[in-house]
């Protein structure tokens, strides 16, 4: 059953997870970094093609479908669309061995108690049963921290938590990501109550369930390590969070049973303009040297 094939892959951990899943705000910008200026598309639609031509290009790359990359999370529009004839979730799956997952969050509420919240997601129950359709493995869902505040960071937890059950309820692995600002100068004392927080609800949750975490590399190494050993958490992944790719690996590799999922650190280099093997030497260096952070067996004391 490639459910039970799927969660064997994610909890081994051996490798990490792309995050394919810039949606309308950032998608300006990872295009920009890619080297395809405003002026190359007129709409959306253009826009949305273009993007959708990169993470093609990128899940077709050999490098990525070498075992490095263990599962890759996309928009939604990258799931509606298909690679050469394939839906996208059925290709990463069969054709490159990459369990996939869905960005399910739309955009975030005004900042309040220190917190962005996850705005409604309107259409919910249906978005969710046409990804399981689709062959998605599990969910996205993306809040941000940006002050350590215990009432807005206690809110921030409930709401991911709720969000999950829900997510589970329609046989979907939720990855519960309260982002916390890397720039902010209490990030420690942030970090400090988020874990006390994902703890509380992670000694709540049932026997036979389980989450992801995805959350901001940690001020202090191996310091979500109760998290990682926590029985109802299957994995948990950083986002780079503005780190270069290099800053990232080198604090990743310092947090033992970590991996990484990046989005902007992950294309860090790559360009429209490269050639096929240009941009597949370069896509490879960057799984290569992202894998070593991830499976580094460094172990330092929290």
């Amino acid at each position: 059953m490639a459910t039970a094939q799927q969660t064997a892959q994610i909890a081994k951990g051996d490798g990490f997870i792309a995050a394919l899943d810039q949606s309308g705000g950032s998608t300006p910008k990872a295009l920009r970094l890619y080297g395809i200026e405003e002026d190359a598309y007129s709409n959306d639609v253009e826009m949305y093609d273009l993007i959708h031509q990169m993470r093609a290009r990128i899940i077709k790359s050999p490098a990525f479908s070498n075992g490095k990359v263990i599962g890759a999370i996309l928009f939604e529009q990258t799931m509606d669309r298909d690679i050469d004839g394939t839906p996208t979730a059925t290709y990463l799956w069969e054709s490159a061995g990459v369990v996939p997952f869905l960005k399910i969050d739309k955009g975030l509420e005004d900042e309040s108690n220190g917190v962005q919240m996850l705005k409604p997601i309107p259409g919910l129950g249906a978005l969710l049963d046409r990804a399981k359709a689709a062959g998605i493995y599990g969910t996205k869902e993306r809040s941000v921290i940006h002050a350590a505040n215990h009432a807005g960071i206690a809110a921030i937890v409930a709401q991911q938590f709720e969000l999950g059950a829900t997510v589970t309820a329609h046989g979907l692995m939720p990855i519960l990501e309260p982002e916390v600002t890397i720039s902010i100068s209490d990030k420690a004392e942030a970090e400090a109550i988020l874990r006390d927080e994902l703890l509380k609800h992670l000694d709540q949750l049932p026997s036979d369930q389980q989450v992801m975490l995805k959350l901001s590399l940690p001020s202090v190494p191996n310091f979500y390590k109760p998290l990682i050993d926590h029985p109802r958490v299957l994995q948990l992944v950083a986002l780079s969070g503005g780190y270069s790719r290099d800053e990232a690996n080198v604090i990743l590799a310092k947090n033992e049973g970590m991996i990484a999922s990046f989005s902007r650190a992950l294309t860090e280099g790559m360009s429209a303009q490269q050639s096929d093997a240009e941009f597949d030497a370069a896509l490879a260096a960057a799984i290569t040297n992202i894998h070593a952070a991830s499976t580094a067996s460094e172990t330092v004391a929290a």
